[in-house]
């Protein structure tokens, strides 16, 4: 039985409020470490995804109910652990703003991988926002690039933030298809999560990096990395792509720039230049336009 709207909407509430501190926590830890690298960036997203797989361990109890949305699992699984790679890296170049607008753009990449893989096909209205949107993305990443906003490489770190939103999307459709095969939410995170934990932990080697040797704070951030935004938010909006469109469930998510912003300026006392002000509103409008077009 498909739940109450008000049951739908006050999930999406509590998602929003908790991957609203994704991109903070991801800068605590950043600061408390003073370690940019590539390879700690991928300690902390591997790190994130770990401590989500075993809170879930007691799950793994129960045998699964089908295996017909198995593959599915693990495809969102190999997703997500490359969305997280490549959004947490970006943090290391370019600002919250910047970033959290751009992985973001979830609805555009929703409605286009829906039309080629699923032939769910976009109406023009959708096809308009879809230029909306890449309008915006080019204002934020010459903004980034004239203004000094957060980062060292804003360019690079844009370039990231929009990959980490391709894979995110890629993920919430896979996700939808394994549940409508007949896995639980439950069932289904605790496959997710635990694929992208196994690809994830072992690259920060790779890199020349490890788990060891940051101080505590660092490791207290990556705990309420994988309670807050993972285990909180990402499971509500996973539960919520079962029983509303995925691309109204990104829809939901581009509230979060907003909130990571507003704690981004009240922490880091950054405050976005005028040009990625004006880039994050021409996208959000195109987004918006997109998800208009598609739900017609």
């Amino acid at each position: 039985m498909r739940p109450s709207g008000l049951k739908i909407a006050s999930v999406l509430l509590l998602g929003i409020f908790a991957i609203s501190f994704g991109s903070i926590l991801v800068r605590l830890a950043l600061a408390a470490s003073g370690d940019r690298s590539l390879a700690f960036s991928l300690v902390m997203s591997a790190g994130r995804m770990g401590l989500a797989a075993l809170l879930l361990l007691p799950s793994w109890r129960r045998p699964l109910a089908s295996r017909r949305g198995l593959p599915y699992a693990v495809a969102a699984g190999a997703s997500l652990a490359l969305h997280f790679a490549l959004w947490i890296t970006s943090l290391s170049y370019t600002s919250v703003a910047a970033s959290t607008a751009l992985v973001t753009t979830n609805p555009v990449w929703v409605t286009l991988f829906g039309w080629l893989f699923f032939r769910e096909a976009p109406s023009g209205l959708t096809l308009l926002g879809i230029g909306i949107a890449l309008l915006g993305g080019l204002l934020i990443g010459l903004g980034d690039a004239q203004g000094g906003n957060g980062g060292t490489n804003p360019l690079l770190g844009d370039l990231l933030a929009l990959l980490g939103a391709v894979a995110a999307s890629l993920y919430f459709l896979l996700g939808r298809e394994a549940q409508r095969r007949g896995l639980s939410i439950l069932e289904y995170v605790r496959i997710a999560y635990t694929t992208a934990a196994f690809l994830l932990l072992p690259l920060p080697y790779l890199f020349g990096g490890g788990y060891g040797g940051s101080p505590l704070a660092v490791y207290g951030y990556i705990l309420l990395m994988a309670l807050l935004p993972q285990l909180l938010g990402h499971t509500s909006f996973n539960w919520a792509t079962r029983h509303i469109p995925p691309v109204l469930v990104t829809l939901a998510i581009l509230f979060e720039p907003v909130g990571a912003s507003l704690l981004a300026f009240l922490l880091f006392g950054e405050l976005p230049g005028v040009q990625v002000l004006l880039g994050a509103l021409v996208l959000l409008l195109g987004v918006g336009t997109a998800v208009v077009g598609a739900r017609r």
